[in-house]
């Protein structure tokens, strides 16, 4: 998205990075706060071939950079399946590693085709609170987890409260992912 009209900005093609974070800047209610990084000595990581409302999508080429366990897999959930209450997102605040933070879902709107708030998300952690205030920017993306399927990922937080933000489903990422393919 365009930092000052919000738009999205269409590309031709881009490309998937590593990145390195260098400091988190906590958010509060009028500043959503964000992750600072830099892509200094980054790696190539894959080719990204559409940026979508509902993510950015390409091609990963070089997955051994991520140090991720492709081995380990999570089923999708169906969006029957996604209950309002405890769930948990995965992000990485420091030290390149990946963390699980609990979170709530407190409201679905299980009809959603259209855009990518499909779910209200509320941070609940007291670790994840301490560091970030709630949802800052650079969570995007984050995949929520509950009773151990993935239902979606963060997409937006709410200024007027970061505590609590959007999540868009799992099903429209896996729709739009086919589409680029």
């Amino acid at each position: 998205m365009d930092i000052d009209t919000e738009e999205l900005i269409t590309i031709s093609s881009g490309e998937f990075v590593t990145t390195n974070i260098i400091s988190v800047i906590k958010g509060e209610a009028g500043n959503p706060g964000r992750i600072q990084g830099t892509i200094e000595e980054q790696t190539s990581i894959g080719n990204i071939s559409k940026n979508t409302p509902f993510g950015v999508f390409g091609t990963l080429k070089n997955a051994s950079s991520l140090n991720a366990n492709l081995t380990k897999t999570i089923p999708v959930a169906l969006r029957d399946e996604i209950k309002e209450g405890q769930a948990s997102i995965i992000c990485t605040l420091e030290n390149n590693e990946k963390k699980e933070y609990k979170v709530e879902i407190e409201k679905i709107y299980k009809n959603n085709n259209a855009d990518n708030k499909s779910m209200v998300i509320r941070i609940t952690d007291e670790e994840l609170l301490e560091k970030t205030g709630g949802i800052i920017q650079g969570m995007s993306g984050s995949p929520i987890i509950q009773n151990g399927k993935f239902v979606g990922a963060l997409t937006h937080v709410l200024v007027s409260d970061p505590k609590k933000g959007y999540g868009v489903f799992a099903d429209l990422m896996i729709k739009q992912a086919r589409e680029v393919s």
